[in-house]
């Protein structure tokens, strides 16, 4: 069975979906691969080190596409899905919630598609985890950009001038990416704060020396069968802004990293609370690509509004290509295991992992949820 990879076209984006240390143990476990020149540049692995891993070396998309088994990061622009071969299984981000016309021109050209955002959330499936992976190294960058950006210190410092206070974080949305952005703040020694729907999460963060902000909801359920936040009632969510806008008037430091999987991002600081805030101070938007948690994050940018500093980064991972394709590429091939017996593919969908994931099978959109956008 032939493994394609291909050069991500997609504008900023430096991973690549297998680096050489799987790609030798797929070719040991008897596969071939083949990574289109220059694929893995971006990430800082070159094609002779492709090569020593077992790889062949081919030219040009066309040539990277003709396989069995295509690895990708972003789901494909439209100039790639003409290049993918009927039978044929593609791996990667899809997007499936947020672009099901992509998942129904992936049908008809009968692809199997499989994505990382699809897969279940179970014990057996955390190697398989990609969002995972890669949310903890936006949170971390997250914290970097911050730290970069305030124009104080992070921590105390004591001096012969005087004593300087740590700098204030809030960190909304506990999730993998907020979790890391706490931690990272709490190691440059900030006061770290930080805030979720879910009750659940309290332990985390006081684990992790933050406070956590309760706010009581009038939803019993704040949490679905994934482990994401819920939408919740438009009166919660304005009691939630209430309550945070006075948290975030006092901060130094903001990063938001809340989203609800295939729909636009929760609003949480809105304009009154920023213009609340002491010039200077500084905002990392992580769902700015997903309409963000803030009112005035502008995607792929950094402005300056009400003196306040608001990055919205769109393709944060990227910035930290070398670990997030070795994370990723790890990811990829442990649910591509799933999908092999005997060095053929399986398509048991009485399998939890393989059921879940897939999106499209034999000409058809089979996810349940992609059927409904649709």
């Amino acid at each position: 069975m032939k493994i394609g990879v291909p050069k991500e076209i997609i504008e900023g984006e430096r991973r690549v979906a297998l680096v050489p240390k799987e790609v030798a143990k797929l070719v040991d476990g008897g596969f071939e691969v083949q990574i289109e020149a220059g694929a893995g540049s971006g990430s800082f692995f070159g094609d002779a080190v492709y090569r020593e891993a077992g790889a062949s070396i081919v030219d040009g998309a066309k040539a990277a596409y003709d396989a069995d088994v295509i690895f990708k990061v972003r789901k494909p622009e439209p100039s790639e899905v003409g290049l993918l071969k009927a039978g044929s299984m593609l791996v990667g981000f899809l997007e499936p919630l947020t672009s099901p016309d992509l998942m129904k021109k992936l049908a008809e050209a009968k692809v199997t598609a499989v994505a990382l955002e699809a897969v279940p959330r179970i014990s057996r499936a955390q190697k398989m985890d990609a969002l995972s992976s890669q949310a903890n190294i936006a949170g971390y960058k997250a914290a970097l950009i911050a730290a970069n950006s305030l124009p104080k210190f992070f921590p105390m410092s004591m001096t012969a001038a005087g004593m300087i206070p740590p700098a204030k974080a809030l960190i909304l949305g506990v999730g993998v990416a907020g979790l890391q952005a706490i931690a990272t703040c709490r190691r440059l020694g900030a006061s770290v704060e930080a805030y979720d729907i879910r009750p659940a999460t309290k332990e985390e963060v006081q684990s992790l020396g933050a406070k956590f902000i309760e706010i009581t909801l009038e939803e019993e359920e704040l949490e679905d069968a994934g482990g994401y936040g819920k939408e919740v009632s438009q009166a919660s969510a304005q009691k939630q802004k209430e309550v945070l806008a006075e948290h975030i008037k006092a901060a130094d430091i903001v990063i938001t990293t809340a989203a609800v999987p295939g729909k636009k991002a929760p609003v949480l600081v809105e304009e009154d609370a920023v213009k609340g805030m002491k010039e200077g101070s500084v905002i990392v938007d992580l769902a700015a690509e997903t309409g963000g948690n803030c009112t005035l994050t502008e995607a792929g940018k950094t402005v300056v509004k009400h003196g306040v500093i608001i990055h919205g980064p769109a393709d944060l991972v990227s910035e930290m290509p070398v670990d997030a394709s070795g994370l990723y590429a790890r990811n990829v091939a442990a649910l591509f295991e799933e999908f092999v017996k005997d060095g053929e593919l399986n398509m048991d969908f009485e399998d939890e992992v393989i059921a879940g994931s897939c999106i499209t099978h034999n000409g058809e959109v089979v996810n349940e949820r992609v059927k409904a956008q649709l």
